[in-house]
């Protein structure tokens, strides 16, 4: 079992790019809300910054975005942006600068058909609109995520 969970733990932590000792924060502020601890742990996973760049199709990977953000290549409310681990909140407009507008890697990301944005973005004359915080279900993963099990490795 512990084998199980732990491959279940680095799958999610490494799907979004986020290193373990930000996870374990993430996972002791969701295990202290109410309701399912899972689903609090991947809402806040898909509430970064980077994860909404990723999301809303302005560049190709997670790893990317967070390195877009970095770079300084994001406006959240206008002002600008480089901390990929951003918590947004409902309402937040997200948006590129003019520059990183004009780069071959956003315009070919925007382009791919790869992907389809979730309900919960709303993308629209070059912003992204934070409209809610995603349930479990909306989530459009490409592999089958269990954050039950990542919440059995952190109560051993």
């Amino acid at each position: 079992d512990y084998g199980t969970h732990l491959r279940e733990k680095q799958k999610v932590k490494h799907y979004y790019g986020v290193l373990e000792r930000q996870f374990r924060g993430y996972f002791a502020r969701a295990n202290k809300g109410k309701g399912n601890t899972g689903e609090a742990l991947m809402s806040l996973l898909e509430r970064r910054l980077a994860t909404v760049v990723y999301r809303s199709k302005l560049v190709a990977t997670v790893f990317a975005a967070r390195q877009f953000v970095s770079h300084g290549h994001v406006k959240v409310n206008g002002q600008r942006v480089t901390i990929p681990s951003i918590r947004l909140k409902v309402g937040d407009v997200v948006e590129l600068t003019d520059r990183a507008k004009e780069l071959v890697a956003v315009q070919e990301a925007q382009a791919s058909a790869e992907r389809d944005t979730p309900d919960y973005l709303e993308i629209g004359g070059g912003t992204v609109k934070f409209l809610r915080i995603p349930a479990l279900g909306e989530v459009p993963y490409p592999v089958v995520m269990e954050p039950n099990l990542v919440v059995e490795f952190y109560s051993r």
